[in-house]
């Protein structure tokens, strides 16, 4: 397999990183995970903007071409004779002197790295998932951290372990004010008990997720603040990424509904197995 530097086609084997590159020594950087059906990179213009919304947060520099990064994909997937795929995005500020303030001027660097997957999902669609409320880390939704996909994920890294060990798939993060904000790899959505569709708002610790945004841009579904009891207490619970939609079935043990995957759920897991 081949990947993307700066640009430049290398192994992805091949030594790449320099040792002082900022995004390895202190995770200061951005990372977007697109999917691509049929050689189309799926919710690009979405992607882009949260890259974009991330740059500015973290005053980290994107290549100056509009166009960079579709023109980035499209050579890559051509290079591995890849029409499906997930793709990594990781751009961090570049090589930098010991300490926390970066060099002026940066140099930044940017890898792109493809896995390949089947063009139909084996299994077609992700098993329910179960999942725990994490209680070793909190999402702190007055970082501006919360609102860009950074490269320090150590507390969702500390959260998904914590369900490991309790045989979950997943940990549910609430924030410093006892609200849901997300969980360690998904947004999180509830159809609650008056069967209105919502999830956390950004406000709350949220990631602005691209398909959560799809979503609420399409009216499906509303922004509101959601309690543990309210959680527990739902109709259906599901979780969504860049990759798939995923129904929860038991949090804490405590099951979801009847304890079976919703109508709702069932139905976008299979669309997002097959768009």
């Amino acid at each position: 397999m081949m990947l993307l530097l700066n640009g430049r086609l290398v192994p992805a084997d091949a030594p790449a990183l320099l040792v002082n590159d900022r995004g390895f020594t202190l995770g200061d950087g951005l990372f977007e995970t697109i999917k691509v059906r049929n050689g189309q990179p799926l919710r690009l213009g979405l992607h882009q903007t949260r890259l974009a919304d991330g740059a500015a947060i973290l005053r980290l520099a994107l290549p100056d071409q509009t166009d960079w990064l579709e023109a980035a994909i499209h050579s890559l997937l051509q290079a591995n004779g890849l029409k499906d795929a997930v793709l990594r995005l990781t751009l961090s500020r570049g090589p930098g002197q010991r300490g926390l303030l970066p060099p002026d001027p940066a140099t930044p660097t940017w890898v792109l790295s493809a896995t390949p997957v089947p063009a139909v999902p084996v299994p077609p669609v992700l098993a329910p998932a179960r999942a725990i409320i994490a209680r070793t880390v909190r999402r702190n939704q007055m970082s501006p951290l919360s609102r860009c996909k950074a490269l320090s994920y150590l507390d969702n890294v500390l959260a998904r372990m914590e369900a490991q060990d309790q045989g979950a798939d997943d940990a549910v993060l609430l924030n410093t004010l006892d609200r849901v904000a997300e969980t360690t790899i998904a947004n999180i959505f509830v159809v609650g008990a008056d069967g209105i569709l919502v999830t956390p708002p950004v406000a709350d610790g949220a990631l602005p997720g691209v398909r959560r945004a799809e979503m609420l841009r399409s009216m499906v579904a509303l922004e509101r603040s959601i309690s543990r009891d309210d959680l527990l207490n739902a109709r259906e619970v599901f979780l969504t990424n860049a990759l798939s939609v995923r129904p929860v079935v038991a949090i804490d043990d405590h099951p979801i509904g009847d304890g079976h995957p919703g109508p709702l759920g069932r139905r976008l897991s299979r669309e997002a197995e097959n768009e």
